[in-house]
Formats: structure tokens, C-alpha cells, sequence
């Protein structure tokens, strides 16, 4: 058994990701022509409300990277990014209104009509 000294603390932030979210993900992925393994999610600056969610597709992992898996899918949230989306979800909504991934982000304070942006 690992013990942690009095000096580590456990990473007690989260990211959580919906079947749904998970199995677009797989079928984007499977129609990539890049070599991408993962979705990464970022926080940018900027947005109409102060931050703008950023979804891409990647093949690399930098050292400050949180990965988490469901169903065999890799969703990759940066260290700097994570502390905006701790206890988030990330999910795909199929609507009327379109086809989106979706993040639900018990951090925000607001978001815009869009969705895309929010404030803390």
C-alpha cells in the first residue's frame, strides 16, 4: 500500500464524462485522419462571458495532463484548465436545435445563450 507523506495531498479534483459524450467521441475519433487518441477540453480566456470551452482532437500528452476514460474513450483536461471544471461533465446533446458537446459546470456562474462561454 502507498501511504502519501504529510506533504502530498490526493488530486481531488474531478471530470466526468456521459456515455453519450463518449461514444461521439469514439465515432469522431474513428473518422480522424490526424492519428488523434483523445479529446482534449480547455478553458480559454475570452468569450462573451469571460471563459470560452475549447474542444479539440490530440495525439499528445503534456505533463501537466488529467486524462479520464469512459467506455475505452480518453478525455484530456489541463492542469490550469481543470481548476475551472472541477466536478464538470462533459456530454453530447443530439436536439432539434443541433448536435453539441455540452459542458455542464457546476463553476459557473453564467453562460452565454450559446453555451460556449461562461463566468466564474
Amino acid at each position: 500500500m502507498n501511504e502519501m507523506s504529510p506533504s502530498e495531498t490526493a488530486d481531488t479534483r474531478s471530470f466526468g464524462v456521459t456515455p453519450s459524450a463518449a461514444k461521439r467521441i469514439a465515432v469522431l475519433l474513428a473518422q480522424d485522419d490526424t492519428n488523434a487518441t483523445h479529446m482534449r477540453v480547455a478553458i480559454l480566456g475570452g468569450g462573451c462571458s469571460g471563459f470560452q470551452y475549447q474542444f479539440s482532437f490530440d495525439a499528445e500528452l503534456n505533463e501537466d495532463d488529467h486524462v479520464y476514460e469512459r467506455d475505452g474513450v480518453k478525455v484530456v483536461v489541463d492542469d490550469t484548465s481543470l481548476d475551472l471544471l472541477s466536478g464538470a461533465q462533459l456530454d453530447f446533446k443530439d436536439e432539434l436545435i443541433g448536435a453539441y458537446f455540452a459542458v455542464e459546470n457546476p463553476n459557473a456562474s453564467s453562460s452565454c445563450g450559446c453555451g460556449t462561454s461562461f463566468a466564474v
